[in-house]
């Protein structure tokens, strides 16, 4: 994170011959809106005096107070790597505030640094994420727009001339570095046209802005070179979905609060487990926010169905992956990269402080194949199944207050407007597969 001050930003159009700013902030459905002005009104982006309009944004406010304020974070600048025909463009991420000057409570970024103070509060510097995001590059038509071909009938690891995937990979790649990400691994995931970009962990804040600028370069890149790249969990049947697997850490300093003297798992690091699988019914609901997410949580194509924690196999919701020092953490392995990074880090951590605080018993970990057990075996363990539809999970949700106190009652009630509208927008779309099914046999 870069401490830039107002009048280094202000030299650097000059420098970099910027020409438009991007005013960034996401909306309650993680995606990203924008509010580009001419770099000749830098004075007032940079005096918090950009307006917007509310209530045209999802999630955001009522028509009658509809005006809202774009706070620039200053540590957001960078200058975007394409698109200079006109100058250059940069980007400052946004927090909203109320005309009055304060924080808008609905908004996903103030949320997130709300659950962020209650960790400092707690005695903790940083909790630190690692993000996997996994997305299918498809080819496109004549007019641009994406078909249902794959660019390549790559599998995991496989290198050219299978993967096809691999010159737009490196062209993403290289546009993060100039960007200053750290990227840490890049490679063809198991799927057909299915690839993966892991970038280096950040504090939560830096994270969930970086998986947003992620989301925008990887589509940018991809049209660039005239292939479409979509981030939904499970755009082909019968194939491996995409996730968004999340590596997380509390840090103290310089020290990692989940690893022990022994390279073991801590026991705050235990407590902290046990709220995200004392929540995790209802965190589903926000790591998993679409109709489409739940295509991907299915047993046979290794993404998580059941709640439970593991050190020795990818079955379980929590993998503790072999690690030591600082590099020691939890993998949750349900999220998919439709989640709003901003909401998922916030509810996923104040679930963590809850088992800390609460301390509640840990179920022990299970170390064989949870796709082998039988149903009885499964009880026995005390093994329960992830919501298996956005209703389910979003019932999950109405019954776990204290999740909806990790997102405030602004944000809470706005999710579940947009999603039981879409819900019941796909409980009344009739499918070809019901047509093939039942217009046959009635």
């Amino acid at each position: 994170m870069h401490k830039y001050s107002a009048e280094d930003i202000k030299k650097m159009t000059v420098d970099e011959n910027v020409e438009f700013i991007c005013l960034m902030f996401t909306d309650i459905n993680g995606i990203i809106k924008n509010v580009e002005v001419p770099v000749s009104q830098i004075d007032k982006v940079l005096a918090n005096k950009i307006t917007f309009d509310g209530s045209s944004i999802d999630g955001f406010t009522r028509i009658e107070e509809s005006d809202m304020l774009l706070h620039p974070d200053l540590s957001t600048w960078l200058i975007f790597p394409w698109g200079s025909e006109h100058g250059k463009v940069a980007r400052l991420i946004c927090d909203i505030y109320t005309t009055d000057g304060k924080p808008f409570a609905g908004d996903p970024r103030v949320n997130l640094q709300r659950i962020i103070k209650k960790m400092h509060d707690m005695g903790y510097t940083n909790f630190n994420i690692g993000p996997e995001p996994e997305f299918f590059l498809f080819n496109t038509d004549e007019k641009g727009q994406p078909t249902l071909q794959l660019n390549d009938d790559g599998s995991y690891f496989d290198f050219s001339p299978v993967d096809l995937g691999e010159n737009v990979r490196k062209d993403i790649v290289l546009k993060l570095e100039k960007m200053g990400f750290e990227v840490e691994a890049s490679h063809h995931e198991v799927a057909p046209g299915q690839q993966e970009i892991d970038f280096k962990y950040e504090n939560a804040l830096s994270a969930a802005d970086s998986i947003q600028t992620f989301k925008l370069v990887v589509k940018t890149i991809a049209k660039e070179n005239g292939m479409y790249a979509t981030f939904m969990p499970k755009p082909l049947q019968g194939i491996n979905g995409s996730g968004m697997h999340i590596n997380m850490s509390l840090f103290d300093g310089d020290t990692n609060i989940f690893d022990d003297e022994n390279d073991m798992l801590s026991d705050v690091a235990k407590q902290f487990m046990s709220g995200i699988l004392t929540h995790a019914r209802a965190l589903t609901a926000i790591n998993n926010p679409t109709v489409n997410s739940y295509k991907r949580l299915v047993p046979g194509f290794e993404a998580p169905t059941y709640i439970a924690w593991s050190s020795k196999n990818r079955s379980p919701l929590i993998r503790v992956p072999a690690a030591k020092g600082k590099s020691k953490r939890v993998e949750m392995r349900s999220v998919d990269p439709t989640t709003n990074p901003y909401l998922a880090i916030a509810c996923i951590l104040d679930a963590g402080l809850d088992g800390i605080k609460s301390n509640y018993d840990l179920m022990p970990e299970v170390k064989e194949n949870i796709y082998e057990m039988s149903e009885d075996k499964r009880r026995e363990e005390g093994i329960v199944d992830l919501p298996s539809t956005l209703h389910n999970s979003l019932k999950a949700l109405r019954k776990d207050e204290f999740v909806q106190s990790s997102l405030g009652k602004g944000l809470t009630n706005s999710f579940f407007a947009a999603k039981n509208s879409e819900w019941a927008r796909y409980q009344q779309t009739v499918s070809q597969w019901e047509r093939d099914t039942y217009m046959p046999l009635y």
